[in-house]
């Protein structure tokens, strides 16, 4: 064959691979399987047919096709499928890979891919740092300079990627002698009459590997990030709500006191109501709950509420839809949009005044409202004012929780007059769930697709 042809199937070999790893990662299904640890049997044999059927359905097209010169990846996907599943998977995929050239008489294909992916992954399970694995370079003068640079201070014997580079090397070394002394036997692309075409032979069958663990490895770490970002919200979030608990305790605390000397009867039960509470908030670590679960804890707060402000001057109506009991929406969402209408709406007044809780479905939202009668901003100035500065400790949390949790997709809006009272009204997205933060809810709170 001319030498300008073999370069260019070359540059086809590697545009190819570069199409089918990058088309088979976009697979969520593909991706759960490469980039595991471990895998049961079921889960090696997907893996295996994932990278197999393409590079299979290749070889029959070479095979069928006369009327041009083709070629398939069965060599460097074995390999490839080695060190990523281990030896069973490697040797596996060399197998169904050399069926087709096997049908076709080229007997030597099946024994050799079967050697190829027993090898590769044998040197899976010697790669004591897994990021060799997906980290190798096809530019082998980087391995080197980093293999000269890391046995300085302590020589090591031996570096992973430098052997992979080795092996794939002398893997098509054996492939070349195959096919001179037994030409019919394995199909392989050799250019005896040139030196410089053979290099690039043997070049393009290392960077076709490589370019698949590189497009591989790119994804494994935009996983890694994302998984690092749901993290980092699940923690912030938690944080947050960890400061609720505090800041209500403390609150409720200082309503006992005042019992506590003129009506213990009173405080006992109040006592016994925070019990209650507590106990729901020590044995819960669940980010979210139904908006039904939130509405009894509330009962319970508000109990106590009532108490200390007297049943004649604070007064509590619920207009709730039943349809919106089963939403789920982040735990402690209502006591601190409730504590600022006792504390600063309706404490301010001598004759006291109510709360008004609503709560409805409307266009695939939830929308709840917390309202009073009070005094209103103007007259005394609340834990959210306007502005982020304004909020105390409270309505500033649950306005940060819910950009955390939500992003642009909640809203929290005050609208207050003094003299009249203020009206709090959250819209937040619909989600179901029995309890818990919904599965893949801080997924689509990520900024990197993938």
């Amino acid at each position: 064959m001319e030498s300008r042809l073999i370069l260019i199937h070359l540059l086809l070999t590697l545009g190819v691979a570069t199409v089918t790893s990058s088309t088979l990662v976009r697979s969520l299904e593909f991706k759960s399987l490469l980039f595991r640890e471990e895998r049961t049997t079921r889960q090696k044999i997907y893996l295996v047919l994932w990278f197999a059927v393409p590079i299979m359905l290749g070889t029959w097209i070479r095979i069928a096709q006369k009327s041009f010169l083709a070629g398939d990846l069965s060599f460097e996907t074995t390999l490839l499928l080695g060190v990523v599943g281990g030896r069973i998977c490697g040797s596996l995929g060399g197998a169904l890979m050399g069926i087709p050239p096997l049908l076709h008489g080229e007997w030597a294909a099946l024994p050799f891919l079967l050697l190829c992916g027993f090898l590769s992954g044998q040197l899976r399970v010697m790669a004591l740092d897994k990021d060799d694995i997906w980290s190798f370079s096809p530019f082998i003068d980087q391995s080197i300079f980093r293999l000269i640079r890391r046995n300085l201070p302590r020589p090591r014997l031996f570096d992973w990627q430098i052997m992979f580079f080795t092996t794939i090397c002398g893997l098509r070394f054996v492939l070349t002698e195959l096919s001179r002394y037994f030409p019919r036997s394995v199909f392989a692309l050799e250019s005896p009459d040139s030196i410089w075409v053979e290099v690039a032979i043997y070049a393009t069958c290392v960077i076709a590997i490589g370019i698949e663990l590189k497009i591989f490895n790119s994804v494994r770490i935009q996983i890694k990030l994302e998984e690092q970002e749901r993290l980092l919200l699940r923690a912030r979030m938690e944080a947050l709500q960890n400061q609720i608990n505090p800041h209500f305790l403390f609150n409720t605390l200082n309503s006992i006191s005042s019992l506590v000397r003129f009506d213990p009867d009173t405080a006992r039960d109040v006592i016994f109501k925070l019990a209650t509470i507590l106990r729901r908030l020590l044995n819960s670590s669940e980010a979210f709950a139904p908006l039904r679960e939130e509405f009894e804890f509330i009962d319970n707060y508000l109990d106590i509420e009532v108490v200390r402000f007297g049943r004649d001057k604070l007064r509590v109506v619920k207009e709730l839809d039943p349809a919106s009991l089963d939403v789920v929406v982040p735990c402690m969402l209502l006591q601190p949009l409730i504590e600022n209408s006792i504390k600063h709406g309706l404490s301010p007044k001598v004759e006291g005044g109510s709360i008004y809780l609503r709560t409805r479905v409307n266009d695939s939202r939830l929308i709840i409202e917390v309202e009073d009668d009070g005094v209103g901003m103007g007259a005394n100035q609340p834990e959210g004012s306007g502005s982020r500065s304004g909020m105390g400790i409270g309505m500033a949390n649950i306005s940060e929780r819910l950009q955390v949790l939500y992003g642009d997709t909640a809203r929290m809006t005050i609208d207050s007059h003094e003299g009249k009272g203020t009206l709090v009204r959250i819209r937040l997205p619909l989600v179901e769930a029995a309890s818990s933060v919904p599965e893949g809810f801080y997924a689509e709170r990520s900024n990197t697709r993938r």
